[in-house]
């Protein structure tokens, strides 16, 4: 069954992108990511007790703690990056570089895991790594750090932290609830938030949040608290190598409802690499 888990959390996530750059137009990225950590929070404590999991807790050992800690650190550190980027740039380009971090994943795997990269993987990663770089466009490459290209750093940062979170979320929920393990890491990103937000002086801002804004923030929220459940779940009982390359099929999702609600285009040169990243996943799944 966690290969529809996995499917799963690609539809929520792709919701999830789509959701979040409505909610951030012009509410502060930052904070943001703190209030829609409340609600996540809320709906992974929500699942605990339906699951009847919270019997679990006192079973924990320190090591997975410990790495859920710290997965949970990686993802606050890549949701801080990623609605960033998306603030600043396409949702499309900022959602395929975001993607490709199942590169990165794939070959920590096989380091830190043991899982085996095949020949079809191999490729696959290949292709992934190729429709990336088509993805991005000329102009959007960094000369010097300015609002224009500001996207494309942040992008990449979301990435590499998103990674770290698979790897250490893999090795943390082993012997643990996967409902249980993210509802603990989820509470730990939800105090990086508000301590960027109160670092940062942006505290207030959240009395200037409109209120349509609100509503899609808060929408987001639930859509990555059901994408995470899923995620999780289907992490658990499945490779991380084939279940993250599933969860990136969200670019799909999130490439169709960009052009419906932003309108959004994609050249022939990035079509031709969303072509690539989607042949690319799908071999990863083979």
């Amino acid at each position: 069954m966690w290969i529809f888990f996995a499917f799963g959390s690609a539809l929520f996530a792709g919701l999830t992108s789509i959701l979040a750059k409505c909610g951030i137009r012009k509410t502060d990225s930052t904070v943001a990511t703190a209030i829609r950590t409340i609600i996540v929070l809320i709906f992974s404590w929500l699942m605990v007790f339906i699951t009847n999991s919270q019997n679990q807790i006192k079973d924990i050992s320190i090591k997975t703690i410990l790495f859920l800690a710290l997965s949970g650190i990686a993802t606050g550190a890549s949701w801080l990056c990623y609605f960033k980027a998306l603030q600043l740039g396409d949702v499309n380009k900022v959602i395929s570089i975001d993607k490709s971090s199942s590169v990165l994943t794939i070959i920590l795997a096989a380091v830190l895991l043991q899982e085996e990269i095949t020949l079809i993987k191999g490729a696959a990663i290949l292709l992934i790594a190729v429709g990336t770089f088509l993805m991005i466009e000329k102009k959007d490459i960094p000369k010097k750090t300015n609002k224009n290209n500001k996207w494309l750093l942040y992008a990449i940062a979301s990435a590499v932290f998103a990674s770290l979170t698979a790897i250490l979320g893999k090795i943390g929920i082993s012997n643990v609830d996967s409902n249980l393990g993210t509802a603990i890491r989820t509470g730990v990103v939800l105090v990086m938030s508000w301590i960027m937000v109160i670092i940062t002086g942006r505290q207030n801002e959240i009395k200037k949040i409109l209120r349509n804004e609100l509503i899609f923030i808060s929408l987001s929220g639930i859509a990555t608290g059901a994408s995470w459940m899923c995620y999780y779940k289907a992490l658990q009982d499945g490779p991380a190598s084939i279940v993250v390359p599933i969860d990136k099929l969200s670019i799909i999702v999130t490439i169709i409802f960009s052009y419906i609600v932003f309108h959004e285009k994609l050249r022939t040169k990035s079509c031709i690499g969303l072509c690539a990243i989607i042949i690319g996943t799908l071999g990863m799944i083979l």
